[in-house]
């Protein structure tokens, strides 16, 4: 009998265990199940409605007995303003109305047909529904999700379609607001707060660093992270915290102000130092550039005496086109002879005259012994080796105002010695080292320039990117010069010009540049650089050449338009940001890097690469 009782009372606990295990086992199976999607969701419904209690006050409201129910979030009037979005305006009565109205049918519907609602429930209706059109109506995430499920969207018509693409275009305002948040957070923490605020000072700075943080260096809305708009919101709120504990207006203007004139004394300051730094950055030579310069030189060097000369060929002859640069800068030449040979429809009548210093002299040499000009004819001169400048020349040349030695070297004005260079030509097409030639230049040479002597393109237009006065760079003020030059006259761009050296010797150029020079020095009457003097030296001599033959405003920020680049014969990067440093414009880059050998074993050598 007592063992009958034993194995019952075995029975009975074993029936209790089991009760009390099989739920747990069920649990966990069923827990295991949810995936991470729904934890994602319970997560995010769970944030909604904690999220920011002080702000906003979460209602409850009882429900009946019969069922259990969500509570009903509303928003209180007065502690609406404090949160008040920055879209929120843009919301209009009908639309929180409509939401309204679809929430509470779906509602119902899901509740198994019961429309009977208390009064408390349509209390919280209707005060939801007579909100003002500037409050953000916020919902639980499950609401809003199950909403989207029922929501039937009809197709976009086209004023949809058309507002979707603005919408789309406007790809930064989320990100003008937040660093607009961010300064105006910055200047309240610079300024002093009355009263023990500290917990508010601590707050902002806190969401100042999240918002930081969060947006990094985006410059567009879709690169923001997902949690930047509750950190923007959260942002708002302690501002708003932080305006509330100003009470003296007077005071923070005061401070503003001088926060004001502190930004600009800085930012002054700023813009001198970039602005020095651009010029030193423009004087300097690029590593890779003196690398493959002083590889070259060393190559040079080991050459026999035979061989470092270059194919002698007719350089003299009047019938060929002849062209001429003036640089010290090996891949600079390389980029006007190479485009000007592969633009060419007959390089067999090209011949090249590349002028430089004793110092570049052995590189630039080296480097067109190992590339030549394929039909085209290369000569490299050495300008230090020609008896054509005067004795006083380098004196006058040391005078002038200016610390630039690009501008004080002899190379920047040898272009006004053409004729006694090349005795034996009567047309010659100058180029500056940082030009790309895109198309033929054959016509120049059958152009009837009218008895003038230099044809260029003209920059005397108001509203063009490469407009110039000559009252910009020549002091008019000066009895002698307003006497003799018209301030209005018609300014004309260096960079790809043709010359008529035989008009050059009949008028006695040369001659005249000597005499305004020497005065110019001495009396200061223009800024340094050949420019001025060249629009003085050939005044009245300019033929007008078609715009396209030269566009120029590819060495700083011009707004010169694409399609004039692409429909230019030759395109001049004039200015200090030149395509071969680092400060080049990157936009305009390309079109001196397709002419660059970057395969070649030297640059790569010198880490010289696109």
């Amino acid at each position: 009998m007592n063992q009958i009782r034993r194995w019952q009372r075995i029975l009975i606990l074993s029936l209790l265990l089991l009760s009390v295990l099989a739920p747990i086992v069920f649990v966990s199976n069923r827990l295991k199940s949810i995936t991470s999607v729904d934890r994602g969701e319970f997560i995010e419904e769970l944030s909604d409605i904690t999220y920011k209690t002080d702000d906003l006050r979460l209602t409850a409201i009882e429900q009946d007995e019969e069922g259990l129910k969500e509570p009903q979030r509303i928003l209180q009037d007065q502690e609406f303003n404090s949160v008040v979005s920055s879209n929120s305006s843009d919301k209009s009565n009908d639309t929180v109305q409509s939401i309204e109205r679809d929430k509470t049918s779906f509602l119902s519907e899901i509740d198994g047909g019961n429309n009977h609602k208390t009064k408390e429930e349509q209390a919280v209706i209707s005060q939801q529904t007579t909100l003002s059109s500037n409050a953000e109506v916020k919902f639980p995430a499950r609401d809003i999700q199950l909403k989207r499920k029922t929501e039937f969207r009809p197709p976009s018509g086209k004023s949809e379609k058309n507002t979707r693409v603005q919408l789309e275009r406007a790809t930064d305002e989320r990100v003008k607001e937040i660093r607009d948040k961010i300064i105006q957070a910055k200047a309240y923490l610079n300024l002093a707060l009355p009263g023990n605020n500290s917990q508010i000072v601590k707050q902002l700075r806190v969401r100042t660093k999240e918002l930081e943080r969060a947006i990094g260096d985006v410059t567009k809305d879709k690169y923001l992270p997902k949690s930047s708009p509750n950190r923007l919101k959260a942002m708002e709120a302690a501002l708003y915290k932080v305006s509330r504990a100003f009470h003296n207006c007077p005071a923070i203007a005061t401070k503003l102000q001088a926060m004001t004139y502190k930004t600009e004394e800085q930012a002054r300051a700023q813009k001198k130092q970039a602005a020095y730094l651009m010029q030193l950055a423009a004087r300097t030579t690029p590593k890779g550039l003196h690398c493959l310069s002083m590889r070259l030189t060393t190559e040079y060097f080991t050459l026999d005496h035979e061989k470092r000369q270059l194919f002698q060929q007719s350089y003299n002859n009047p019938d060929l086109y002849h062209y001429v640069v003036f640089s010290d800068n090996v891949l600079a030449c390389a980029v006007v002879v190479n485009s000007t040979i592969s633009s060419s429809k007959e390089p067999g009548k090209i011949v090249f005259h590349v002028v430089t210093h004793s110092l570049n002299y052995p590189a630039i040499s080296m480097w067109f012994l190992l590339n030549p000009g394929g039909r085209a004819s290369i000569q490299i001169l050495n300008i230090d080796e020609m008896n054509v400048f005067p004795l006083e020349h380098p004196k006058l040349l040391m005078m002038q105002n200016s610390s630039d030695p690009r501008i004080i070297s002899s190379l920047n004005h040898a272009r006004f010695y053409l004729p006694e260079i090349f005795p034996g030509l009567n047309k010659i097409v100058l180029f500056d080292h940082d030009v790309v030639v895109q198309r033929d230049l054959s016509r120049l040479w059958s152009l009837d320039m009218k008895g003038k002597v230099v044809g260029a393109v003209e920059t005397c237009l108001e509203g063009e990117p490469a407009f110039q006065s000559m009252d910009t760079v020549i002091n008019f003020s000066d009895a002698w010069v307003a006497q003799k030059f018209d301030p209005k006259a018609c300014t004309w761009a260096f960079g790809m010009n043709l010359f008529d050296l035989k008009e050059w010797r009949r008028q006695e150029l040369t001659s005249v540049y000597l005499k305004y020079f020497e005065l110019g020095v001495k009396r200061h009457l223009w800024k340094a650089g050949s420019l001025p003097i060249g629009w003085l030296t050939f005044y009245g001599q300019m033929y007008p050449l078609e715009k396209r033959w030269n566009v120029v405003g590819l060495g700083h920020e011009s707004g010169v338009r694409a399609r004039d680049i692409e429909k230019a014969a030759v395109i001049h990067y004039d200015g200090i940001m030149k395509p071969w440093l680092d400060i080049g414009i990157e936009k305009y880059k390309r079109y001196w890097n397709v002419h660059v050998p970057y395969h070649h074993p030297y640059l790569q050598r010198c880490n010289i690469h696109d």
